[in-house]
């Protein structure tokens, strides 16, 4: 199992064991963590799973495909460096201690 720290939009913390092979927005939902939507289920249709990742991983991540990085274009809290969509992170064994910030909101 590979810990992720989910930082959420009211400052606590969910910290879950998540498996290899599994996304970190499927552990989010399968875990309830508030502020992911996750309305497309996992497409990469929608960006309701939006993140940003910490500085530390970012380097760790491969870089967005050009769907992602589209998608990412016209997120509802506003695009960083570390923005991507959690539904395209892939949770494996090097991601240990992942830590992602919940924005604010996931929709206009």
């Amino acid at each position: 199992m590979t810990t992720i720290h989910y930082l959420l939009r009211d400052g606590s913390r969910r910290s879950i064991d998540a498996k290899p092979g599994t996304t970190v927005m499927e552990n989010a939902v399968r875990h309830n963590v508030r502020g992911i939507d996750a309305e497309c289920g996992g497409s990469c249709a929608c960006a309701t799973c939006h993140v940003y990742v910490d500085d530390a991983f970012i380097g760790r991540l491969p870089p967005p495909d050009a769907m992602e990085g589209e998608l990412l274009e016209d997120v509802a809290a506003g695009r960083e460096a570390g923005s991507r969509l959690s539904c395209q992170l892939i949770v494996t064994p090097e991601l240990e201690g992942l830590t992602v910030h919940v924005p604010e909101t996931q929709t206009r």
